[in-house]
């Protein structure tokens, strides 16, 4: 099969435990458990979408591009009629929500787009006021990307830190009075960074400052789940207990959960 540059999967075999937590995220059957570790099994069933990458403990998961073979989910659907015929309909239902990034060639009747990236648009209702109450922001430090801030800011001292996905902020309305206030914070995606390089700036923020606490608000769909992941691995590097929570937004807007 012709080989062609796209985004697939990267495994960390140092990190990766064997758990196999990733596996059921996996549709396509692309990732097995083989000799206590998990393998990209054949480099033609995985979209290199991402689903996988928020179930994994230990941060193993990565995207990256290079030249692999196409993605070929005719195969993949053969493959699953085969070998496990009852997951057929998840997989078709995983097709339709990535279909908006997958390319042209491999697109199937009917299908969508996935929940990080799928195409939506709602209509909202005219509200009933005369005149919208401007308000003034509540960021309070520069720069505000993970990747930028410097571990020893002075905001950061005996702060509460807010690390938030950089969705999070245009769906959720509110953001600025109910999780910026006060607050020092950091921004950044688990899908499109580099999970390991974040993990390393949280665990020194942690060690280098005299952190109160820490709230991850991320975005409902799956890959935004990484950053809790980055949060707890922070944690247990830095050998901090502190009160930890998370919030999640919905895409319309709406906080979904809340949870410490």
């Amino acid at each position: 099969m012709a080989k062609v540059k796209r985004k697939t999967i990267r495994i960390d075999e140092e990190k990766c435990d064997g758990c196999g937590l990733c596996i059921p995220s996996c549709p396509e059957g692309a990732l097995q458990i083989i000799d206590g570790k998990a393998k990209l099994v054949k480099e033609s069933f995985c979209d290199g979408l991402g689903a996988c990458l928020g179930d994994c403990p230990k941060g193993a998961l990565a995207i990256e591009e290079k030249d692999v073979e196409e993605y070929d989910e005719e195969g993949v659907i053969a493959r699953v009629k085969e070998k496990s015929p009852e997951l057929l309909e998840k997989h078709l239902a995983h097709l339709r929500e990535h279909a908006h990034e997958l390319p042209e060639c491999h697109s199937h009747a009917g299908i969508g787009s996935c929940p990080s990236a799928r195409v939506l648009q709602w209509e909202k209702g005219e509200e009933a006021v005369e005149e919208r109450a401007r308000v003034g922001s509540e960021l309070r430090q520069w720069p505000i990307q993970l990747h930028l801030v410097p571990p020893y800011a002075p905001y950061f001292r005996n702060a509460d830190l807010v690390l938030v996905a950089d969705c999070v902020p245009f769906a959720y309305a509110n953001f600025h009075h109910d999780f910026l206030e006060g607050k020092a914070i950091a921004i950044g995606c688990p899908k499109l960074d580099d999970l390991t390089a974040y993990i390393s700036k949280v665990t020194q923020i942690l060690e280098s400052s005299d952190i109160k606490s820490v709230k991850v608000v991320h975005m409902e769909v799956p890959c935004c789940h990484g950053l809790v992941h980055i949060v707890q691995e922070a944690l247990k590097k830095a050998g901090k207990d502190i009160p930890f929570e998370t919030v999640t937004i919905g895409v319309k807007g709406e906080v979904m959960e809340a949870k410490a």
